[in-house]
């Protein structure tokens, strides 16, 4: 997987990306930079226009915007106060959250002075998705917002595969039916990364029945949900069923996935998030998220032990969701 088609495809759809942590964040800095030198978003920064560019002169010409000036606040607060009021927020609960930068660029994107935001560098992921469930809010009523991981690199095993991973940072346990949910978002984020073809596996420590537990039980049910949208799946799946060919002709002769999946579906966020930080620094590859999926409008969290080239890599990814929203 080469990052840089991510990046030319960003590049032609001219996207506007927020980013709240960019008055407090240097990493952020410095990949607002690249970004916008390799034209692959428009960047929007939060902060004190006057104490950003005197600590960075490079930064003269960018679109700066201090939420305590912004022509358009009251816009944004009277929006905040009508999302929030039935649950009891009042008019001046609303003016003083919405001068939270987190806060204030979700509100951005909600209003459409933003196509996308991109946070979570610098603080965890409450963070970004409280203000995003909030305002934004899930496209199906009721639905659970979820993430993934985009995970590529060069190794022996991978080469040039790029896989997803989820869900690896939202949902604690999720049902069958929350399964089958997030296994379809991650099949619409891989189309819109222009990944291939999509196979999804069902992960378990079970394959087809090898092993009784509530747990193998779920992921298959999920499977069972999940199968009637056509898209090429399988599952109670163990890892080794699904990504390698030899031990999937052995353990699951007749799974259409022949051992070459690219979406990989977790029982639970404990097993989905030691895996995807496993592969990522014991495999040596790139690990990308949360992504979060089922959001009316994307926003996208950071690990705060993400890298510069992660936050861009992100902003190319929050660029083509906003493109098939």
């Amino acid at each position: 997987m080469k990052i840089k088609n991510l990046y030319k495809k960003a590049k032609k759809l001219q996207k506007t990306i927020v980013f709240p942590e960019a008055e407090f964040s240097e990493r952020t800095l410095q990949a607002i930079k690249i970004i916008a030198k390799k034209k692959i978003a428009k960047p929007i920064l939060i902060g004190d226009e006057s104490g950003l560019v005197l600590r960075d002169k490079s930064l003269i010409g960018f679109q700066i915007i201090n939420p305590k000036t912004f022509e358009h606040l009251d816009k944004l607060i009277k929006c905040l106060y009508n999302k929030r009021k039935d649950k009891g927020m009042t008019e001046e609960e609303a003016k003083k959250l919405a001068l939270d930068p987190y806060y204030f660029a979700t509100l951005l994107v909600e209003e459409g002075y933003a196509d996308g935001m991109v946070a979570g560098a610098e603080a965890s992921t409450a963070n970004t998705v409280r203000p995003a469930l909030q305002i934004i809010k899930a496209k199906k009523k009721g639905a659970s917002v979820n993430s993934c991981f985009f995970v590529f690199g060069k190794n022996k095993f991978l080469k040039d595969k790029a896989l997803i991973l989820a869900d690896c940072g939202v949902l604690p346990s999720p049902t069958a039916d929350e399964l089958a949910q997030i296994a379809s978002d991650s099949v619409k984020t891989f189309n819109a990364l222009g990944l291939g073809q999509p196979k999804v596996a069902f992960l378990s420590f079970s394959t087809k029945g090898s092993a009784k537990h509530e747990s193998a039980t779920k992921m298959a049910e999920a499977y069972a949900k999940f199968k009637k949208s056509g898209v090429c799946a399988d599952g109670e799946l163990q890892f080794d069923s699904a990504m390698v060919s030899e031990v999937a002709s052995r353990k699951a002769p007749k799974s259409p996935l022949k051992g070459d999946a690219n979406i990989l579906i977790f029982p639970d966020l404990n097993s989905g998030n030691i895996c995807y930080k496993a592969i990522q620094y014991i495999g040596g590859l790139n690990a990308v998220g949360p992504i979060l999926q089922g959001l009316n409008k994307p926003v996208n969290d950071l690990s705060r032990g993400c890298s510069v080239e992660d936050i861009v890599t992100i902003t190319a990814i929050t660029a083509l969701q906003a493109e098939k929203e």
